[in-house]
C-alpha cells in the first residue's frame, strides 16, 4: 500500500456468506478486497489487490483462539510481519480502544471512539422492533487515529446505511514510514470486530 489517495471508502458487500468489503481510493480505484475466513476457531482475514483475489497482499491473523483481549498480526505477501493490533478488552467495553504496534512489537498508533455514547444509544435501541432496523441511519461512530502523544492523523467514520456498510477513511496528519500501511489493516480488523460486536 503505497501512495494511497484519501479519503478511503470500505463498502461491505452484503450478498455473500463471507464478511467481505471493498476499499477504494479517493478516485474511486479498487486498492484492495477484503475477505473473512468463516467458521475458523482462529480467526484470519485476507487482503487482496481485488476482487478476483488472484494476489494476497496481507494475511491477519489472531494470535490465539477467539479471546476478548487478542492480538492480529499483520503478514504481507513476502510472509514478513510488519505490525499488528491489539483490542485493549475492559478499556473497549464504553468506547472502542486498539493498539497498534509496529514490527518490533512497539507501540507507534492508537485507534479510539470519539463518543461511547453512541453504541450505547445503538445497542438499547436495536433491541426495539422495526426502530432497531433503522438504528444504521441514526448512530453512526467515528473512530480518531492518533500517536500515543495525542497528534490525529485519521479519522474513521461509519456512514448512514441500514446495514452498516459503508465506512470512509480520512487523513488529517501526516504519517510517518510505515505507520499507513499499519493504520489501514488495523481499521480493516477493527472494523470487522467492532460490526459483530454491533
Amino acid at each position: 500500500m503505497q501512495n494511497i489517495q484519501f479519503p478511503l471508502t470500505f463498502t461491505f458487500k452484503i450478498s455473500t456468506f463471507s464478511n467481505d468489503f471493498v476499499i477504494q481510493d479517493a478516485s474511486g480505484d479498487t486498492i484492495s478486497f477484503v475477505r473473512q475466513k468463516l467458521f475458523k476457531f482462529i480467526e484470519e482475514v485476507n487482503v487482496y489487490s481485488d476482487e478476483s483475489k488472484s494476489e494476497e497482499l496481507y494475511s491477519i491473523r489472531a494470535n490465539k483462539w477467539l479471546d476478548f483481549s487478542a492480538a492480529y498480526a499483520f503478514t504481507d505477501s513476502s510472509g514478513r510481519e510488519v505490525g499488528s493490533v491489539a483490542r485493549k478488552g475492559w478499556a473497549s467495553l464504553w468506547k472502542a480502544r486498539y493498539e497498534i504496534y509496529d514490527a518490533h512489537k512497539n507501540q507507534d498508533l492508537l485507534i479510539q471512539e470519539e463518543n461511547g455514547w453512541i453504541k450505547v444509544a445503538d445497542g438499547i435501541l436495536g433491541e426495539i422492533p422495526i426502530l432497531g432496523f433503522f438504528t444504521g441511519y441514526l448512530f453512526n461512530p467515528s473512530y480518531l487515529i492518533t500517536r500515543p502523544n495525542g497528534d490525529a492523523v485519521a479519522r474513521l467514520e461509519k456512514k448512514p446505511s441500514l446495514f452498516g456498510r459503508r465506512f470512509t477513511v480520512t487523513k488529517i496528519g501526516e504519517f510517518e514510514e510505515g505507520e499507513e500501511e499499519r493504520a489501514i489493516l488495523s481499521l480493516m480488523m477493527m472494523i470487522l470486530l467492532e460490526r459483530r460486536r454491533g
